[in-house]
């Protein structure tokens, strides 16, 4: 072979495009220095409880190691069902599949409507992996953002109903919301979904952050979600996951509420993508579902709290603007460095030894804000705090 025709060994355009997460980044700055508190990914510094664990130690123990059906194991999938129909009304078993974690369950759910070429509108700041996923299928991803006020973060509604096109194929959202904690009314999610409904738009809801929700009376259990609205044989896909509410981050399970008319297509894709998810993890699902609803009380009552004591230390540190957020376990917020986000938080990182996920991260929309997660300990937040209010100083 001639240099003439040599080609060189890179990925497809569209994958190489794909931003790398700064999250990884600003936590690889921080490998080799001493006492960093880490509060830049998404999970809680607690371990799975142990009646879940049990539960996959008993299964392995019995030999739950060989491969289930695509879409999941009959006792998971109608607990699931039985899960999803208290909190929303009435899901069948049809209707629920298992997935090997949440963000599985969105590169499926993009999978099975999303094709090269296609228009999808994204509501931003958002986790980095919505609105790559469907990148990587060749799909074209307009953005619209959320606004930054006095009562924190909020939609302008008219703004997504005009991105709405008729030729728009998907419409992804995630509710509430990672980074900025948002969450979308009842009302919100009514307009939305007729809106969908007339132009024929896919909604694909992420609701992984459901369950941690502080703005309803107390016995609402969850935020609003399109599954409250949408029958379940309609252009809605609701995608759910076992690592918020069950403390569940690294066993990857999760779950999606979907037409039935789909699932025969989205048992196809399963196939292609994992076969299914380990079988003693499933059972250590069943578990949680059936057996962890007071752990998931207790947790959102902790999250709480954390919540409202690290907004008010912040509140006492010059120049930071934080608001307290609904839902999901997280502040966006600014303070002064924020414009170049990034910079600021690997300088946290060399500096004062704190680590924080910064706003670009999230897509430019998120620039001049840094993301704070508050799942741990309020002692290490005020540690946090403290280290916070040096560096401040010292600039």
């Amino acid at each position: 072979m001639t240099d003439s025709v040599r080609l060189a060994p890179n990925a497809r355009d569209a994958v190489r495009a794909l931003r790398p997460s700064q999250i990884r980044e600003v936590a690889n700055a921080g490998f080799g220095v001493d006492n960093v508190l880490p509060f830049w990914f998404g999970e809680s510094d607690r371990t799975t409880p142990q009646f879940i664990r049990d539960a996959a130690s008993d299964a392995l123990a019995a030999g739950a190691t060989f491969y289930t059906h695509n879409l999941g194991i009959a006792p998971l999938r109608s607990a699931l069902a039985g899960y999803v129909s208290a909190l929303h009304g009435a899901t069948s078993v049809d209707h629920v599949a298992v997935t090997s974690a949440g963000v599985n369950a969105l590169m499926l759910a993009a999978q099975l409507v999303v094709g090269a070429g296609e228009r999808v509108v994204a509501v931003t700041p958002l986790w980095p992996n919505l609105v790559e996923i469907p990148k990587i299928l060749g799909a074209q991803v307009e953005t619209v953002a959320l606004e930054y006020g006095a009562n924190g973060w909020a939609l302008d509604l008219d703004r997504l109903l005009a991105a709405l096109t008729p030729q728009t194929k998907m419409l992804l959202l995630n509710s509430p919301n990672n980074p900025t904690g948002w969450v979308m009314s009842r009302e919100q999610q009514q307009v939305v979904l007729d809106h969908c409904r007339r132009h024929g738009i896919w909604i694909v809801a992420d609701e992984v952050y459901e369950r941690l929700y502080y703005a309803g009376s107390d016995d609402a259990g969850c935020a609003p979600s399109f599954l409250d609205l949408a029958s379940r044989d309609e252009r809605v896909i609701c995608v759910n996951s076992f690592s918020k509410a069950w403390l569940m981050t690294g066993w990857r399970l999760g779950w999606l509420v979907a037409p039935a008319a789909l699932m025969d297509d989205l048992a196809k894709l399963v196939e292609y993508n994992t076969s299914c998810a380990p079988s003693f993890v499933q059972l250590a699902g069943v578990a949680a579902v059936e057996q962890g609803e007071a752990v998931t009380r207790a947790l959102v009552a902790d999250l709480h709290a954390s919540r409202d004591h690290l907004v008010q230390a912040l509140s006492g540190l010059p120049g930071v603007d934080v608001k307290a957020a609904p839902g999901a376990m997280y502040l966006f917020f600014s303070l002064p460095g924020a414009s170049d986000s990034l910079t600021l938080c690997k300088s946290l990182v060399r500096e004062v030894g704190l680590g924080l996920a910064p706003g670009s991260a999230f897509g430019p929309e998120g620039e001049g804000f840094v993301r704070w997660c508050y799942a741990c300990d309020p002692a290490r937040l005020d540690m946090g705090v403290e280290r916070l209010r040096q560096f401040l100083g010292n600039r």
